[in-house]
C-alpha cells in the first residue's frame, strides 16, 4: 500500500486524470438528460394508463363477461 501512494504522489501523468475526468462529466451529463427524458415519458405512460383505468371503473359496465362484441374496458 505505501508503495502504491508513493507511486501515485510520484506520478506526473495529471493532464490524463483531467481528461477523463472531463470524460466522465459529459457521459454523467448525456444519463442525466436520457433520465429525465425517459422519466416524462414514463409519467405520460402511467397517466395515460390511469385514465383509461378510470374511465372503465366509471363507466356503467355490464355484468361480468358480457362483453362478447371485443369491446376492451
Amino acid at each position: 500500500m505505501k508503495s502504491f501512494l508513493k507511486n501515485f504522489i510520484a506520478d506526473e501523468s495529471g493532464a490524463s486524470a483531467a481528461e477523463y475526468a472531463l470524460i466522465i462529466a459529459v457521459v454523467g451529463v448525456g444519463v442525466g438528460a436520457a433520465a429525465l427524458a425517459l422519466g416524462a415519458n414514463v409519467e405520460d405512460a402511467i397517466g395515460d394508463a390511469a385514465t383509461e383505468v378510470n374511465s372503465c371503473n366509471t363507466a356503467t359496465a355490464p355484468a361480468a363477461g358480457a362483453y362478447t362484441n371485443g369491446t376492451t374496458c
